[in-house]
């Protein structure tokens, strides 16, 4: 059985709260704060990226997993939004800032928000094919919101690292899914600095329809119930849309609250779920089943 033998995560140092968002330009603070569940979020100084924080976050991973010597890692791939470079890939740095060695399969994956799971889909898939020993996967974004736009009252930055194997397992991992239309919710085009959302489009038929699309399906090939759980993560754009998929879907306050990060975090995009499942890795004991839903 394959799964995660070393995890850590990183996150700027820096907040600021929905107040002082609203008060530049003139909106309404306590809609956001009551209608989003949002109260503050993580800001990124001027020297920090995706790149930055992957390398702390892949060193927590590192310090965590004690017997994984970074030479045996055969890959790197990296899931953001937020690639500080078009032509260039991030992955090639993080790996030389870890002390991999230059024989590593490396790429920079994009899917919107669903970036980072991707790249642990992969990277667990290499390790369960035998094809390497260890595979590095990370979730990581500074995430851009326009100016005035609902975006800039959550967009934040973090990052997720996730070193996948098959021995001295933290954890395993039992099943996975996915499940996607062309439903125009999300998107930036080339030489656009900002993302753009499609209004309508972003809560039932896109996160909902889809968390729903995927976590059914999830629970479905497992065999298993929302109440066999202890944990269950899933991706937070707000802190509203993740607990109410939850609830749908019969999960409760309890299950979400260790890794329901984006009331004080804010929507860290790629990072989201993935730093989620860090902080309930932190506190689930031997034998917990923990459930995570990705979006993008």
């Amino acid at each position: 059985m394959a799964g995660i033998v070393g995890y850590g995560a990183h996150i700027p140092r820096h907040r600021i709260k929905v107040e002082e968002i609203a008060k530049v330009w003139g909106a309404d603070a306590p809609s956001y704060k009551k209608g989003l569940m949002l109260r503050e979020k993580s800001v990124p100084p001027n020297d920090m990226d995706t790149i930055t924080l992957s390398v702390e976050a892949s060193k927590r991973a590192l310090a965590r997993a004690e017997m994984v010597d970074p030479a045996d890692i055969g890959a790197i791939y990296i899931g953001s939004e937020s690639h500080p470079y078009a032509v260039k890939p991030s992955g090639t740095t993080v790996a030389e800032a870890i002390g991999a060695t230059p024989d590593i399969h490396c790429a920079d994956f994009e899917f919107a928000c669903k970036a980072g799971s991707e790249a642990m889909f992969v990277a667990l898939s290499h390790v369960e094919a035998k094809q390497m020993k260890y595979a590095l996967a990370i979730a990581a974004d500074t995430s851009q919101g326009a100016p005035s736009d609902a975006l800039e009252f959550s967009a934040a930055a973090g990052a997720g690292a996730f070193i996948m194997g098959m021995d001295n397992l933290i954890a395993e991992c039992l099943d996975t899914h996915s499940f996607m239309t062309d439903t125009p919710d999300f998107w930036r085009r080339e030489h656009q600095f900002y993302p753009q959302h499609g209004g309508r489009f972003t809560g039932e038929e896109a996160y909902f329809a889809h968390t729903m699309g995927a976590s059914k399906a999830l629970l479905k090939k497992s065999g298993m119930k929302p109440e066999d759980f202890a944990y269950a993560i899933f991706h937070q754009p707000n802190g509203k849309f993740p607990q109410k998929a939850a609830f749908m879907l019969g999960f409760t306050q309890e299950q979400i609250d260790p890794g329901w990060l984006a009331p004080t975090l804010g929507n860290t995009y790629s990072g989201a779920s993935p730093i989620g499942l860090t902080a309930t890795l932190d506190v689930a004991k031997p034998g917990d089943l923990i459930f995570m839903c990705s979006y993008g």
